[in-house]
């Protein structure tokens, strides 16, 4: 049900739901709205009436007018939610049932006229010892401690700009106003009464760059301004403009004026409208950082539920295959990442090893790295060979990975009866091969990354697997780890590790790897994802 937002000529407000057909305002005691004390209305100035769907306001042939968005209407017109009536010293916003529209930007006239100002200011002329004395009537007083209550109390940033704007224009005994605030050097609107804003560009700009509030009193008489398109053509008489800042930054403004017959502006307004606006603007900008850190909170929670999830997707215990001793390790840099490692059986029984490292951190390169995984188990089920099933991986990724994202990837099928081992590298580090006696061999043959060639005929390749040999594979997180110099790990300080620990097991050869990275790097946070896989045939 619609209602009225009333000021009264005391600057008190209060709202009043419109559940009846009609409404009359005026001087005498006779109407629903009487204000005895306001001498510049009529007895019976002005009537609310409602039709099917609509409200009307119709003046009743007043002296002085009445007012709707700052133009004097001649007898009915139909009200819309957001509009002002003004009556004597009376304002009204008609408000809807529902949620208000969101308000119409203004529009900034480029004028190069310069102008006169009744009055400027700033903040630190407005507190300073004098101008808050010469200030300190009980109006004013009464009305800080009631703009004190109203911002106090927690509001959303949805509910707190309107409540500014009616501080404001009670404040000021303001007609119309609007509050504005900059998003990308670009002013928003974010509350307003009135529409049809037009403000100079010059007022605009003093107030957000020099943090001048400004007040220009009776506007009709100003010769600089007779021939402003954004005065003349809203009849305003008075304006004032006043910045919402911070210690340390000015991030938008409020405006409001007065129309003939409604009030004229004085230093003292302009005063009090700029100690409410510094009020309102830190109460603003707390509820900008608390919005920030809500945000973040619930980022930080989807992040660790994507993490819970993409750990779900990693293997957790190994296949359990006589003769074959694996584990495998997985550390993100962020919350999730995009490195990746499996151990999978294929339909004969031989054990499938993949790694693979997608370009990026962060959740682009984890929903990748999902994707690659989900594409890999479903591949081995069916996959003739490890250069077919790479080649079909490659094609699939090519066509939705984005131009700026590869994958590294390297895959080897082990026969646990025979020890043949058969693998296709996709541009990932060599895997490293290391025999039972000591040498060395990687495993380097191979084609470029995934999802850039999509028709790029990846070959597969053969080695024989004895006992104790071991298989070492690694994303270039684990090698490119920097200590405090600035110096990386480095495959040779990886080979050593490996060398000195010719017969220990799969996972404790992982531990020894990921306790010489962490001594490398003092402890301190990876700059990249880290994965490592071992696998050793047993002796």
């Amino acid at each position: 049900m619609p209602e009225l937002a009333i000021t009264a000529p005391d600057g008190s407000v209060r709202s009043l739901t419109l559940d009846q057909g009609h409404l009359s305002l005026g001087r005498s005691g006779d109407n629903n709205l009487p204000f005895p004390e306001d001498d510049s209305l009529s007895r019976h100035h002005l009537l609310f009436e409602s039709s099917p769907g609509n409200w009307f306001v119709t003046d009743l042939g007043s002296k002085n007018g009445t007012f709707v968005n700052g133009a004097r209407i001649p007898n009915r017109r139909p009200l819309s939610p957001g509009d002002v009536i003004s009556a004597g010293r009376v304002r009204i916003q008609f408000r809807s049932a529902g949620p208000p529209p969101a308000p119409a930007p203004p529009i900034f006239d480029e004028d190069s006229s310069p102008f006169r100002l009744t009055a400027s200011t700033n903040l630190a002329s407005v507190l300073s010892a004098h101008v808050a004395g010469a200030a300190r009537s009980d109006r004013t007083i009464s009305i800080l401690l009631h703009a004190g209550r109203e911002l106090a109390a927690r509001r959303p940033l949805a509910e707190l700009f309107p409540l500014i704007l009616d501080l404001a224009i009670e404040a000021s005994g303001a007609e119309r106003g609007i509050v504005l605030t900059l998003d990308n050097a670009t002013l928003v609107a974010r509350a307003s009464r009135g529409e049809g804003f037009r403000i100079s560009s010059a007022i605009r700009d003093r107030v957000i760059d020099q943090r001048a509030s400004l007040l220009v009193r009776d506007t009709s008489l100003e010769e600089s301004l007779r021939d402003r398109r954004s005065i003349v053509t809203q009849s305003v008489r008075s304006f004032m403009a006043v910045p919402l800042q911070t210690e340390d930054r000015v991030f938008g403004l409020i405006y409001v004026d007065a129309s003939e017959f409604v009030h004229s502006f004085s230093p003292g307004d302009l005063d009090l409208l700029t100690v409410i606006s510094n009020v309102a603007a830190i109460r603003i900008e707390h509820e900008r950082l608390v919005d920030i850190e809500r945000q973040d909170r619930l980022r930080e929670a989807e992040l660790e539920q994507a993490a819970h999830i993409q750990q779900g997707l990693l293997p957790g215990a190994p296949p359990d295959l006589p003769g074959i001793d694996m584990a495998g390790f997985n550390a993100a840099c962020r919350t999730v990442g995009g490195d990746y490692f499996d151990y999978l059986l294929t339909p004969d029984n031989r054990l499938a090893i993949a790694i693979g490292d997608v370009a990026g951190k962060g959740m682009p390169a984890a929903l990748l790295m999902a994707s690659l995984q989900a594409r890999v188990t479903s591949l081995v089920e069916s996959a003739v060979s490890t250069a077919s099933l790479v080649r079909s991986l490659n094609r699939g990724l090519s066509s939705y990975c984005p131009r700026n994202r590869f994958i590294t990837f390297f895959l080897a099928i082990l026969d646990p009866a025979t020890g043949e081992l058969l693998y296709t590298n996709a541009g990932h580090n060599p895997t490293i091969l290391m025999r039972s006696a000591g040498q060395v061999e990687l495993l380097e043959d191979g084609g470029p990354v995934l999802a850039i060639l999509p028709s790029f005929p990846y070959s597969e390749h053969r080695t024989q697997l004895h006992p104790g040999d071991l298989l070492f594979l690694y994303s270039d997180g684990l090698t490119e780890a920097e200590n405090t110099d600035g110096q990386e790990f480095g495959e040779s300080q990886l080979m050593s590790v490996l060398s000195a620990n010719p017969t220990a097991s799969a996972e404790a050869l992982i531990t020894a790897v990921r306790g010489a990275v962490q001594e490398w790097t003092g402890g301190r946070a990876l700059a990249d994802d880290l994965t490592m896989l071992a696998v050793r045939l047993a002796r």
